[in-house]
């Protein structure tokens, strides 16, 4: 299970944090403050250790190498998360800052978010990947995407079933702009057959809007691990999922939309200011879901993605 505590003062030294609502509408606005440096990274490190924890000790048994293999041990270059090529390493980033961030800030409804384990496992070809580079060290390829919600957080009631979810979609990019996020929203510019460039309108908006109408597979990937790791302690929450997964009479969880973009800041934006309208909800958006908003501005972020993925589990 993720059990690791949120560093929440090293986020609140690291981030000037501009949160605002509107009705269902929560924008939260994270820059960078602080500096990246050996001691940030030294603070995160279990966070992110506790996150990949699940999906290391899944993968390395699927491909036979000890959880902490010892240098020059048969498959130790093949260690998850380290071994990563740096897109990959890129993305699984945005989903633990999610998770950081979706436990420590307020969001719109002040819901208590939990994250009780991450969802890495469920990457079918990392697996594929490791399992092949245990046993040729020389391969090399890029790793394709875990289909999916990008990050599930859960809010339990008092009896521990689960009161509402949260699916995410959390997108990290090199350099952010206007053109980027547009680009994520509503998906890439193609011609329109009138020699103009238009959005395809497959990005963000048009995966909440369109394809995320029923409880996502996530939760049944969720609550599967549940069932493995802690079935005990959220035997309440299980049985809400099983409940709300029945295909006939369902009993429906309300559910939160989280998009959280991340990436290297631009030196044309000013202070303080958005890529995404902060005091309303942004019109392409048609779920009736609940919608929170997170920007998240870094400074040479790419930096500190492969400090992070390099340090993991070194001490051991």
């Amino acid at each position: 299970m993720h059990t690791c505590e949120v560093p929440g003062d090293t986020l609140d030294k690291w981030l000037q944090q501009y949160p605002s609502t509107a009705g269902n509408y929560g924008h939260l606005l994270l820059e960078q403050l602080g500096a990246s440096d050996a001691a940030l990274i030294e603070t995160f490190r279990p966070y992110f250790e506790s996150a990949h924890l699940d999906a290391r000790e899944h993968f390395h048994e699927e491909i036979g190498i000890d959880l902490h293999p010892d240098a020059g041990a048969s498959g130790a270059h093949a260690i998850y998360p380290n071994c990563l090529p740096s897109k990959t390493r890129r993305g699984l980033f945005g989903e633990v800052m999610a998770g950081m961030v979706t436990q420590h800030y307020a969001y719109v409804g002040d819901h208590e978010w939990q994250v009780p384990i991450f969802l890495f496992r469920n990457h079918e070809d990392v697996k594929s990947y490791l399992f092949a580079l245990a046993r040729d060290p020389s391969l090399t390829r890029e790793v394709m995407g875990r289909h999916g919600s990008d990050f599930l957080a859960i809010a339990l009631d008092a009896d521990g079933k689960v009161e509402r979810y949260l699916a995410g979609e959390a997108k990290w990019r090199k350099v952010l702009s206007g053109s980027v996020v547009e680009s994520l929203l509503l998906g890439p510019k193609v011609d329109d057959g009138k020699g103009n460039k238009v959005h395809a309108g497959k990005g963000i908006w048009h995966q909440f809007n369109e394809r995320d109408k029923n409880l996502p597979h996530g939760m049944r990937q969720l609550q599967k691990l549940l069932k493995e790791r802690d079935p005990d302690g959220f035997a309440a929450a299980i049985y809400s999922i099983d409940q709300a997964l029945l295909l006939d009479h369902p009993t429906p969880i309300p559910r939160t939309n989280l998009v959280l973009i991340c990436g290297n800041d631009y030196p044309s934006r000013g202070k303080g200011v958005p890529l995404i309208d902060w005091n309303s909800k942004p019109a392409e958006y048609k779920s009736p879901h609940d919608l929170q908003v997170v920007e998240l501005f870094l400074t040479e972020g790419d930096k500190l993605i492969e400090d992070i993925y390099d340090c993991m589990w070194s001490a051991i």
